[in-house]
């Protein structure tokens, strides 16, 4: 079966609309434990310690969210921010409660995150991308 027009326009908006919007709420969970916004982070609402895990997770995140929101490096992001959110799952939510399924240790997020990002190491940031622009421009150059 071939795309028609149509449908390979509604797959780059859906493939651009989710990587800017997952993007966005990682970015927030990200500046949450970085910075303290959007709520804060933990029972005190703060920043997390900036030299603890947590800290060095808002550093990654908030990093790799912005490169994914952007469609820039998108691949080296997305393998990075999967592989981040899938040892989230398996150390902070699993290994942290006993409990594998994410019904039970409220790693939804994680484990969707790790997902998405996968699907994006593997698909790349689609054509509205400024991956996609850098292309194009090193295309014209040469």
């Amino acid at each position: 079966m071939v795309p028609t027009d149509l449908d390979e326009r509604l797959r780059i908006t859906a493939q651009t609309a989710l990587r800017i919007a997952a993007g966005l709420a990682y970015f927030s969970h990200a500046t949450q434990k970085l910075f303290g916004w959007f709520g804060g982070f933990g029972p005190e609402h703060g920043a997390a310690e900036l030299m603890s895990r947590f800290g060095l997770a808002g550093v990654l995140e908030t990093v790799f969210a912005t490169c994914l929101i952007l469609g820039l490096f998108t691949r080296a992001a997305a393998f990075l921010a999967s592989g981040e959110m899938a040892v989230t799952y398996f150390w902070i939510h699993w290994g942290g409660s006993g409990k594998m399924w994410w019904w039970q240790n409220f790693g939804e997020l994680p484990l969707l995150y790790a997902f998405i990002w996968f699907f994006y190491f593997a698909w790349g940031a689609g054509p509205i991308s400024l991956d996609a622009w850098l292309r194009r421009r090193r295309a014209v150059a040469t």
